[in-house]
């Protein structure tokens, strides 16, 4: 099970809408499943169907969680128009660029006043498992 604080959620929540119309993107890192850090990472893609994680952002994310003692445990993005659910070209992303061993977190803004938020697991195979959350305060 994954712990994430409320706050991290909520700036999720205005990251997605500061980049709307476009999909946002991000790495939640931490110890032991418990999320202690959010990387908002540029999306140059710059799409409201797919997003590309910034080279710098992501070496720069990947050094501060290092010198942090955090790991990374989950890519986070938005989905626009569409549920909080991985689409075929999350799986693929996923499964082309090896990143298996991180959950895939999305925010869907279908209602922008009422976004949903939900964590996987996608295995070798292409199997998308829901993750179970607790949110802390």
């Amino acid at each position: 099970m994954l712990k994430i604080n409320k706050k991290f959620i909520e700036s999720i929540y205005q990251h997605s809408k500061n980049e709307f119309p476009n999909e946002c993107c991000g790495i939640l890192a931490g110890k032991n499943n418990e999320i202690s850090e959010i990387y908002i990472i540029e999306n140059t893609a710059k799409s409201p169907y797919r997003y590309l994680m910034n080279p710098k952002d992501f070496l720069n994310a990947d050094k501060d969680s290092t010198d942090k003692n955090i790991e990374f445990i989950a890519f986070y993005h938005s989905h626009t128009h569409s549920p909080a659910y991985p689409s075929a070209t999350d799986v693929r992303m996923a499964l082309e660029s090896g990143w298996l061993d991180v959950f895939y977190a999305l925010i869907s803004l279908e209602d922008i006043d009422n976004p949903v938020f939900k964590i996987f697991s996608i295995s070798e195979s292409g199997k998308i498992n829901e993750e179970k959350i607790t949110t802390i305060d």
